[in-house]
């Protein structure tokens, strides 16, 4: 019988999405329909990774509007209430092996504003607990919550040691988008 996993990518160094669109490749090479929702980026801008994915039929959503500091606290809670009920509904289908929620721990951690009336915790933890069986579902994100990371099946912290950004170098194309 097999057995879906829960996998939680986290931590403060660069590349919880990297490995998260490393395990979608891999899915997708076996045979294996993948969806990945993310979270805060925006679909107004375009990402590397997401032109990628659509020459694999790999569908990549963006349901955010961007970075907390870009928009109103509203506007986000908007997209975050609207987000939500969309991933958890393609979760649960079970038309998907795996499901890539990208970003939705820095969602879960946005402390500027309430977030827990728009993505409830206590849902999010019913919904790892009673996906489909088959279903591979991926969290990514910095601090993720202890609650998360306790019902996972994998925890992986991924901490920086030395980054170019120290150095003044800004985000690079193909790299960081």
């Amino acid at each position: 019988m097999k057995k879906g996993l829960t996998l939680v990518y986290t931590g403060d160094g660069k590349g919880k999405t990297t490995s998260a669109l490393g395990l979608a490749l891999r899915s997708t090479g076996r045979g294996l329909k993948v969806k990945i929702y993310q979270f805060i980026k925006s679909p107004d801008r375009t990402y590397g990774e997401k032109i990628a994915l659509q020459k694999l039929g790999v569908e990549m959503v963006q349901l955010g509007i961007g970075f907390t500091w870009t928009k109103t606290p509203e506007e986000h809670r908007e997209a975050l209430k609207k987000a939500w009920p969309i991933a958890r509904d393609a979760v649960m289908s079970g038309e998907y092996d795996v499901v890539i929620l990208d970003e939705l721990n820095n969602a879960l951690a946005i402390d500027k504003f309430p977030v827990e009336d728009c993505i409830p915790l206590n849902e999010v933890v019913e919904l790892i607990k009673n996906k489909p069986t088959h279903v591979h579902l991926v969290i990514t994100g910095r601090d993720a919550l202890q609650e998360i990371k306790d019902i996972a099946d994998l925890v992986s912290v991924i901490e920086p040691e030395k980054h170019y950004y120290e150095e003044g170098i800004p985000a690079v194309k193909g790299i960081e988008f």
